[in-house]
Parts: structure tokens; sequence; C-alpha cells
């Protein structure tokens, strides 16, 4: 019995890491696609059998990518935007969904429950039922081709507020009394405490906001127009769309425009793993 119990018990983890493997392969295999062809001329990306080794480093691909296929050099200016627009709208999306939540957790007013569940029914309507609304006051407040206009309406969102309230709710009130009892004032209270201590959620919260407008199309879409303002999604698109884009050129740019989101992630990873556990076992 214990025999066939035991049999069992590897047979089954066998399935489960043949599955895992199955998925760790298909959820890679683009990243390495990725690394691999930019190195390579699009004659040989386009080649098959695909050699996942290439045969020589093709750097002609980076300086065209860099250069852009008019010769302008806008890439670095578009991914300096990318990183302003994304950076402030994640420190704004922290700071402020950090302070509400506290609010939210550890304050009793009237009409708490009804904020929050107001709060949480923005999260019900789809980005696209506001976005003319939301272009048109843009324009009207003279935002257009600005990073106010960027940054702005992203400042704080309702999931990160949710995040932040129900990782705080079960924040032991002792220490907050034991430092009001001490004389600390709210603010110090929250900077002192409550700050340093919700670093795992609040790291899990930065990658989600950063890669969010990292990646953010459709807005930048609509608020830019000049050249210079324009983020880095704008420009992989204008690059892909023109003749004489080659396929190696392409990879080299995504491979380029992904590296601050891998310098982000693997600089919080261990906070975002944390993060990310003690989160999913506070939401109820």
């Amino acid at each position: 019995m214990n025999f066939n119990t035991t049999l069992r018990e590897k047979s089954a983890k066998i399935v489960i890491y043949a599955i895992l493997t199955v998925f760790v392969i298909f959820t890679i295999a683009p990243l390495v696609f990725m690394i691999t062809a930019s190195f390579m001329p699009s004659k040989e990306i386009v080649k098959m059998p695909y050699r996942w080794i290439p045969t020589t480093l093709h750097w002609p691909n980076f300086y065209k990518a860099i250069a852009g296929n008019d010769g302008r050099f806008m890439f670095p200016r578009n991914i300096l935007n990318s990183i302003i627009v994304a950076g402030a709208v994640t420190i704004t999306t922290v700071l402020l969904a950090c302070m509400t939540g506290y609010g939210l957790a550890k304050f009793r007013f009237r009409g708490r429950t009804v904020l929050f569940l107001m709060i949480m029914a923005t999260m019900m309507i789809p980005f696209e039922a506001i976005m003319i609304p939301l272009y048109l006051v843009t324009t009207k407040i003279g935002l257009q081709n600005s990073y106010g206009g960027l940054i702005i309406p992203f400042m704080v969102n309702a999931f990160g507020v949710f995040m932040m309230r129900q990782y705080l709710i079960t924040f032991p009130d002792e220490f907050i009394e034991a430092a009001r009892i001490d004389g600390m004032g709210e603010l110090r209270i929250f900077w002192s405490i409550i700050f340093p201590n919700s670093m795992p959620t609040i790291a899990t919260l930065s990658i989600l906001a950063f890669r969010a407008q990292w990646d953010n199309l459709l807005w930048p879409l609509l608020v830019v127009q000049s050249e210079k303002m324009k983020t880095i999604p704008l420009y992989i698109v204008k690059f892909t769309a023109e003749k004489h884009s080659d396929e190696g050129a392409m990879m080299a740019i995504a491979l380029l425009a992904s590296i601050p989101m891998f310098i982000l992630f693997f600089a919080l990873s261990e906070y975002f793993i944390g993060g990310s556990a003690v989160f999913s076992s506070r939401k109820g």
C-alpha cells in the first residue's frame, strides 16, 4: 500500500514537472527568439529551420534600431520619454495608493465602506469608455504634446488602492497606537512605520504600474503628435510600419525597449515575489 502510494506520488510529480517544463519552454522561447534574432541579418531570421545560435553577431541591427529608418536618432529621446512618464506614474501611483489604502484600512470614518466600493466600481469601467471625454478635457486645458498629458490621467489607479488596502488592513494596530502614544504625528507614522513595512506590496505595485505605462500605446497615440514627445511604443509602431524596416532591426528595437523592464523586475524581484505571496494570502 505504501509502495503504491509512493509510486503514485512520484508519478504525479513527474507529470506536474513535465507540464511546468512545457509551460516554461513556451514562455521563454519568444524571449530567446527575440534575443538571438536581434543579432542576425534578416535573411538568416526567415530561414527555415531557424538557427537559434547566430553564426555571426550582426551589430548593424542595433545601429538601425537606434538611428531609425530616417536616420534622425529619435530612439534615445523616445525611450527617455517613456522612462520619465512610466517613472512619474509609478511614483505617484505608489504614494497615492499607499496613502489612500492606509486611510481606508486604519481610519474609522462615516462612509468608509461606500467610498471603498465607489473606488472599486471604477475598475469595472473600461478605459475605452472614458478615453474620448478624457481626451477632450486634456486638449481643453492644453496638455497635448506634454508630459502632463501623459502622466496626470494615470497618477493613481483603483487596483493600487485595493492592493494597499488589502495589505494594510491586517497590519497590527498595536504598532500604530504605540507610535501615537509616543507622540508621533500621522504623517510621521506613515513615513516611518507604514511605508517601510509595506515594501513587498509597494514593489509589486511599482512593477505593475511601470509595466502598464511602459506598454501604453493607445493614450500616447491620442495626445502626442510631436516626434520629440512620443514614447517607445509609438516609436516601435512607426518603425515597423515603414517599408524599409527589417526583421533584425525590429528584434533589436524590441530587445532594447525591454531592458528597462528587465532591470526594474530583477532589482525588485525579491520584493515582488514576496509581495505577490503576501497579497494572495491577505486579499480575503
